[in-house]
């Protein structure tokens, strides 16, 4: 197998890998895939991010695979958190989303590379090889996406920054910043149960269906960049 020579030539230790996904059919699967290369081993598996860095504070982990959308800490929030504390690890994002908004975000936050899930196995081993070389990666039509800056319409789209409340957009910054519910409360001398709820209210004013939605409209309203 080409990828596995190309590891073995590079003389890479097996490098400890964590597989972050709210479905366990993908998991299985990333899991499964990975068992083909030589320089990864896979030592954990978490479906939200709050796991992850729990995980990560008690295991050695060279490389993380995750996902954007998932309970309790999404992968914004969770890249956040582990590229400020484990600034050496790796991490791939693996997500259906390409909007360049999105993608963006989350390279700005320091994700090492961007795979959509529909990308082949071919593009998922050449990802990971060029990653672990301490390379960034996009798949192509991730590459696309950000060079096509033109932003799909959405329901959102409707709704303007005037028709929330100051204190929705100070919540609505701060998500897509990749902050917490915890540390947006600490921030901003609330509870954490306040900054959920105005997160769900978001959530319904802007029709969005996820945390992307949410980023998407705050970096498309110059909230963040």
């Amino acid at each position: 197998m080409h990828v596995n020579i190309i590891f073995t030539e590079l003389g890479m230790e097996k490098k400890k890998t964590l597989l972050v996904d709210d479905h366990q059919l993908v998991l299985d699967g990333i899991s499964n895939l990975l068992t083909s290369l030589e320089a990864v081993e896979v030592v954990g598996v978490a479906n939200n991010g709050k796991r992850a860095l729990e995980i990560i504070e008690n295991i050695q982990i060279d490389l993380v695979l995750m996902d954007i959308d998932m309970p309790v800490m999404n992968g914004l929030e969770a890249t956040a958190q582990i590229k400020k504390s484990f600034p050496h690890i790796k991490i791939i994002i693996l997500s259906m989303h390409d909007e360049h908004a999105v993608i963006q975000k989350v390279m700005n936050l320091g994700a090492d590379g961007y795979l959509l899930k529909n990308s082949d196995k071919d593009e998922f081993w050449a990802a990971i090889e060029k990653v672990l070389e301490g390379q960034k990666f996009f798949s192509a039509d991730v590459t696309m996406a950000l060079l096509n800056k033109k932003e799909s319409s959405s329901s959102s789209d409707s709704v303007t920054l005037a028709q929330l409340t100051e204190r929705e957009v100070e919540i609505l910054r701060n998500i897509a910043e990749g902050l917490s519910n915890k540390e947006i409360g600490e921030k901003l001398f609330i509870s954490h149960r306040t900054v959920d709820t105005h997160r769900t209210n978001l959530m319904r004013k802007l029709e969005a269906k996820n945390i992307a939605g949410l980023v998407r409209f705050a970096i498309k309203n110059g909230l963040v960049e």
